[in-house]
């Protein structure tokens, strides 16, 4: 999970209103690389060091945990996204905090989808292919490290008719790796980490998990062509722990928004495989609440049972 915060409260503290130095509690998944740009903006623009940490495990839940128990000074904020403030409320059995209650919404910042991704080797090169090759082979084992790789797996299952195998990773990196290395057979990985992955043949892509095919991957196809109702559309954004003073809020806001309309943030944001996607605080937080339904029922419907 990504955060920003004060890397050392021995070191002095800056004014609460001022957006402070950030940390991101990161393996280079999709929100890591939208939180390294978005600190980076904010070093620049308010004059403070901007320190990237991670806190992977619990499909987000820790990092999430431990920026929701921070001072709300506006020291800390939090990179979230859909699987830390929506799919852990059905996916995890005893969910360290509320997703709504102990964070205030800063800004939604980019959505993403998810590609199907399999190792190069393997007998199916599109989705026809695979949808074959995946029944004739039943318990091809699938690793899942987020709320929405886990979901998709279901999907995959539920609506496809396929007999899979599901695997728990700390991470999507992760899993992808396994499926490179010959380990697992397939996995769905953010565009971010997986348009890279397949421009340098280590991964196939199979389809894509938005609800139609997407401007970033134009030769994928979208899995609901082959089953109806698929999707899998992710988000990321900053939050800060419950309590942050508004005008805290605001000022981060302010300036994150400001960012996210220059051209040039587009075009880097897209080349991580994100479509810039801002909401005010008060959207995003209307936002989550609905996303808390929606992913609850995604899971429910999928069938997953709470770990």
């Amino acid at each position: 999970m990504r955060a920003f915060g004060l890397p050392d409260a021995r070191r002095g503290r800056f004014p609460a209103t001022a957006a402070q130095d950030h940390r991101a509690l990161p393996g280079r998944a999709g929100p890591d690389n939208v939180a390294r740009l978005v600190g980076q903006h904010l070093q620049d623009a308010f004059g403070q060091t901007v320190l990237i940490e991670n806190r992977a495990g619990a499909l987000g839940s820790i990092g999430a945990q431990e920026v929701a128990r921070s001072a709300p000074d506006g020291y800390t904020l939090l990179m979230g996204t859909n699987t830390t403030h929506a799919s852990n409320v059905a996916t995890l059995k005893s969910l360290p905090y509320d997703p709504v209650k102990d964070f205030a919404p800063v800004i939604r910042t980019t959505t993403t989808a998810m590609v199907l991704l399999v190792n190069p080797k393997l007998a199916a090169k599109d989705l026809p292919q695979f949808l074959s090759y995946a029944k004739a082979n039943p318990n091809l084992t699938a690793g899942y490290g987020s709320g929405a790789s886990q979901i998709s797996i279901a999907q995959l299952q539920s609506r496809g008719g396929l007999s899979l195998i599901a695997a728990s990773y700390r991470g999507v990196p992760q899993a992808m790796t396994d499926v490179m290395a010959g380990v697992i057979d397939l996995t769905f990985g953010d565009f971010s980490v997986a348009i890279p992955q397949m421009q340098g043949g280590t991964l196939r892509g199979i389809a894509v998990t938005s609800a139609a095919r997407n401007e970033l991957t134009p030769g994928l196809p979208a899995l609901s062509e082959a089953m109806p109702g698929f999707e899998a559309t992710i988000w990321y954004g900053l939050f800060a722990p419950a309590g942050t003073p508004e005008p805290v809020v605001n000022k981060i806001y302010a300036e994150c928004a400001k960012y996210l309309a220059m051209p040039e943030t587009r075009k880097k944001l897209a080349d991580v495989g994100v479509m810039v996607a801002p909401l005010t605080p008060a959207e995003f937080g209307a936002f989550v609440k609905s996303e808390v339904v929606r992913w609850s029922a995604e899971v429910k419907a999928a069938g997953i049972q709470p770990q």
